[in-house]
């Protein structure tokens, strides 16, 4: 068995790599994430405004793995969205029934279920946000995790945004809209990722194997109705 840090024995290693797949990431990544994390925690204390920058910088390219603009903007990708027809669709009880019963199976006080254009995120699906009426149903992806779980086409767990180097100073965190966010990403057959199904809250979460698991199964369901049966 790999070990990853000096001194972990089997059952440590174990550990490591079971709360990287809680997290979603690889055990890389969750590494670099938690070291930044405290090195970020320790240089507030010395001043290190340089580092503790070029640390947020760092981390947010190790969380991402890939630039989110190059899939977001990938015409093919958009070209598959468009066609499902569903950007700019009315609001749909079916839908909402997916979010509220995610929602409460999770616990979180907000739910979503997002189509990701190129520059901006709509609700097919919103509960418990203001601003998400049926008038007012997109935003800027500027003010979204969703691009991020679209761009990497995997999980994304966020248990705590306000302490997170690669998040802490995202829009959506730094106006308090959020802190804890678990998105599952949906896609074509042909493996266009076009949207997500997510929960979030406004105070930290730790979200488990089994908060993922129960998200995605939602996801599938939502995926299976919004693309006819292609998730």
């Amino acid at each position: 068995m790999t070990r990853w840090l000096p001194g972990f024995d089997d059952r440590l290693t174990e550990l490591l790599a079971q709360c990287a797949r809680d997290a979603g990431e690889d055990v890389d990544t969750y590494v670099a994430r938690a070291v930044a994390a405290q090195m970020v925690a320790d240089l507030q204390d010395i001043g290190g405004a340089g580092l503790r920058g070029s640390l947020t910088r760092m981390t947010q390219a190790a969380a991402d793995g890939v630039v989110p603009r190059g899939v977001i903007a990938d015409p093919q990708r958009l070209r598959a969205l468009y066609a499902t027809g569903q950007l700019d669709s009315p609001t749909e009880e079916s839908y909402d029934r997916i979010t509220r019963a995610a929602a409460d199976a999770l616990d979180a006080p907000f739910a979503a279920l997002t189509l990701v254009d190129d520059g901006r995120l709509f609700f097919k699906s919103a509960i418990g946000m203001s601003g998400t009426s049926a008038q007012v149903r997109q935003i800027p992806l500027s003010q979204s995790l969703c691009e991020f779980t679209v761009a990497r086409g995997a999980p994304l767990v966020v248990g705590d945004a306000t302490t997170d180097p690669a998040f802490e100073t995202h829009p959506a965190v730094s106006q308090g809209n959020l802190v804890a966010y678990l998105g599952i990403p949906f896609g074509d057959a042909d493996g266009n990722v076009l949207g997500s199904l997510y929960v979030s809250d406004i105070r930290p979460r730790r979200w488990g194997t089994g908060h993922i698991r129960t998200l995605s199964d939602f996801t599938c369901i939502a995926a299976e109705r919004l693309l006819g049966g292609v998730a």
